[in-house]
């Protein structure tokens, strides 16, 4: 039985075989900056059900299409991105946006085909839960350490395999993926290439930086 998230949003669910809920491994705000194609800022102004296909044993996929008002892109092509598409339940990695004006923070990648597709995997977050720290990142400081990597620690020990890499260990210290180095840390590149934490509401002077870790 192939993993359903995979076959109809082509994410990077992992699904595990029989599985009826998605999961996803956690990722560092900036790490999903660096790799999604897309990220906005936008409210969702509408919603329907659509139909995108047909699935092997002849049945509809039907697919979740939110109409939304772009307030701000952060990265991505030029033009206005008016609307997004998700599963259409959690359990095959649909992301559920409340109408009500409330605004989100989005990521998510473009297809072939120009659709923007996001799912449970992808970063997105309500605009008012940021850190002030995490809005003024959306830019050129998260940018500047796309070039590093930023890894997940989850269970001590864990370490780091390159020196352009940065531990993340808000879960393991703080109990939550929205600890300090989430909220307030970006991984930046410094001049002898290796890659370490820096903290700042504003972004740096320079393209490189001495820190130490958090």
């Amino acid at each position: 039985m192939k993993c359903v998230c995979v076959l109809l949003l082509m994410s990077l669910c992992a699904c595990a075989e029989f599985a009826e809920a998605c999961s996803c491994s956690h990722t560092h705000p900036q790490q999903a900056y660096c790799n999604a194609d897309i990220v906005i800022r936008a409210k969702v102004v509408g919603q329907k059900e659509v139909v995108t296909g047909i699935d092997t044993y002849g049945n509809p996929v039907k697919m979740i299409l939110y109409d939304i008002k772009q307030t701000k892109m952060f990265k991505g092509p030029d033009g206005e991105i008016d609307t997004i598409i998700t599963g259409p339940s959690a359990a095959l990695c649909g992301v559920h946006l409340d109408s009500n004006d409330k605004e989100y923070l989005i990521t998510g990648n473009l297809y072939s085909n120009g659709t923007l597709r996001v799912n449970l995997c992808d970063y997105i977050e309500s605009w008012e839960s940021l850190s002030l720290t995490q809005k003024k990142s959306l830019g050129q400081r998260y940018q500047m350490g796309c070039e590093c990597k930023i890894i997940p620690c989850s269970v001590i020990p864990c370490s780091i395999n390159d020196a352009a890499e940065c531990l993340w260990t808000d879960w393991v210290v703080e109990g939550t993926v929205q600890g300090p180095q989430a909220q307030y840390y970006t991984c930046i590149k410094r001049h002898d290439g290796s890659c370490s934490w820096y903290r700042g509401a504003a972004p740096p002077k320079t393209t490189v930086q001495n820190v130490q870790d958090p």
